[in-house]
């Protein structure tokens, strides 16, 4: 089992790496532009190159990168939706181009027009992504918490998803936070051997590609998005035990999206924590 962190790129894209390393990180995540914005600068080769030279003599990955949140393929207005489709795919280019294993992204809201009234669209605009993209990436939807209509906070709806868009570069990654708040019971042996018979059953354990490891700022089946440190929130430390010692998460990466505990982002402190509970749950790198 592979830990890692959400790190920034300021500066280049091969920053990320130096300052995955810094955390003592086995694994990163990272924007390869402004998440808050449409904008996107192609990555120049000689960075690209650098960004696979610094990751392999690190010993750093799996590597992926995270989608932009502007991304809603479940949106009314086209332009915005052509914009997010066209942003998924340059973000597949650049994963190539890297070496990352692919990209983690989040499928948005229906606004309101409901899971199936949005289907349809959010498909055929995975099927456009995929089939515009290169073929040794994975394209990886997050589940939600189920605020604001998102899109795929229950295991079916992704299932639906997935079955429909049927390409197996189609994978699936699981944040803690989202799935506690909504309404999986993840914090003992119990609850996560249920949630992920529900998830084997509903999306198969074959699609689970990551894993988003964050505590949460809010309680059970809240529906709220909002990440805590490692042990600090509503989940606390031994839900952690419980998850990384599931067979399914014996092989899956664990990447931090934590506030920090000096509300930087994921620090080392998080990765040590996140690393004793791994030896705790009896496993190693």
């Amino acid at each position: 089992m592979r830990l890692g962190a959400h790190v920034s790129t300021a500066g280049g894209l091969d920053k990320a790496v130096d300052r995955a390393a810094g955390l003592g990180a086995e694994a990163l995540q990272c924007f390869a532009s402004s998440p808050q914005g449409w904008a996107f600068k192609p990555i120049p080769e000689e960075q690209a190159l650098a960004f696979r030279q610094k990751a392999q003599a690190a010993g750093i990955g799996p590597v992926f990168l995270h989608g932009i949140y502007l991304t809603n393929l479940g949106t009314e207005i086209k332009e915005n939706l052509s914009k997010g489709i066209t942003s998924l795919v340059n973000y597949m280019q650049v994963a190539s181009a890297i070496g990352a294993a692919g990209v983690i992204f989040h499928g948005g809201s229906h606004k309101g027009a409901g899971y199936d009234g949005i289907f349809k669209q959010t498909v055929d605009s995975l099927k456009t992504v995929l089939a515009q993209s290169p073929h040794d990436v994975l394209l990886i939807i997050e589940n939600a918490a189920g605020m604001g209509n998102h899109i795929g906070s229950k295991f079916h709806e992704i299932g639906r998803i997935m079955q429909a868009v049927g390409d197996s570069r189609m994978k699936v990654c699981l944040d803690t936070q989202h799935t506690f708040a909504a309404g999986y019971s993840i914090v003992t042996p119990e609850g996560v051997d249920e949630t992920i018979k529900e998830f084997d059953r509903e999306i198969g354990l074959t699609n689970l590609a990551a894993v988003h490891a964050n505590d949460s700022k809010t309680p059970f089946q809240s529906g709220v998005d909002r990440h805590e440190n490692i042990g600090q929130g509503q989940m606390g430390a031994d839900a952690f035990v419980a998850i990384m010692g599931h067979p399914a998460f014996r092989d899956v990466p664990f990447i931090l999206e934590v506030p920090g505990f000096e509300n930087k982002g994921p620090d080392k402190q998080n990765m040590d924590i996140l690393k004793e509970l791994r030896q705790r749950a009896g496993l190693k790198a």
